[in-house]
């Protein structure tokens, strides 16, 4: 099959993240194995996942996209720049180490559904998806906490907050494209919350 625009942008993506990581740590802990793990799954579905039935393609979800991507290592960037504190080390990596199994076993039961742009490819009812709809993403904040109870400032914080910002409106995107599968309303009606159970 042919590879759309979309498969070399998710490859291109996840390639320069992969090797960011590898950059940024060198020294690899067991949350950045999981995140390797994670990342070479993705090259793989990019190779491999089918064509959307729906895609977005409007400018919203890619700044939302581009955000999402970049707000985590403008953090490591900034707090190169300007240290932070340590506010609960012990705490921060279990966090982290939860948010990564989180995304990787999301990840796992996507498969070549998963994708970077708010898109149809089918839809996951199963495992971490029976307990809110973007376990994934839940995982992604399990992470940022985490990393700044590590080391934060104000500077990181703001950062956080823009990529939470940027996360609730892709929810809001894909679920407006989601809404084409046949059985959309009768698992969101299922399953209430988007990303925080009982909250929202």
């Amino acid at each position: 099959m042919p590879r759309t625009p979309g498969d070399v942008l998710l490859f291109g993506v996840t390639s320069i993240e992969l090797a960011a990581l590898l950059v940024l740590s060198p020294t690899l802990d067991l949350p950045d194995w999981i995140y390797v793990v994670q990342h070479v799954m993705v090259l793989a579905i990019a190779l491999t996942r089918r064509r959307p039935a729906v895609e977005d393609h409007s400018f919203g979800p890619s700044a939302a996209v581009a955000v999402a991507y970049g707000y985590p290592y403008a953090q490591v960037l900034y707090l190169h720049a300007t240290p932070g504190d340590a506010l609960w080390p012990t705490g921060g990596i279990v966090l982290i180490m939860c948010g990564a199994v989180l995304s990787l076993v999301s990840l796992v039961t996507l498969g070549r559904w998963f994708g970077i742009r708010p898109a149809l490819r089918g839809l996951s009812t199963r495992g971490t998806y029976q307990v809110v709809r973007h376990p994934m993403y839940l995982g992604y904040l399990l992470g940022d906490i985490g990393y700044n109870l590590q080391e934060t400032n104000a500077g990181t914080a703001v950062l956080v907050l823009i990529g939470w910002i940027s996360i609730v409106y892709r929810i809001q995107r894909e679920e407006r494209v989601m809404a084409h599968h046949p059985a959309w309303h009768t698992y969101a009606n299922s399953v209430q919350y988007r990303l925080l159970p009982g909250v929202w």
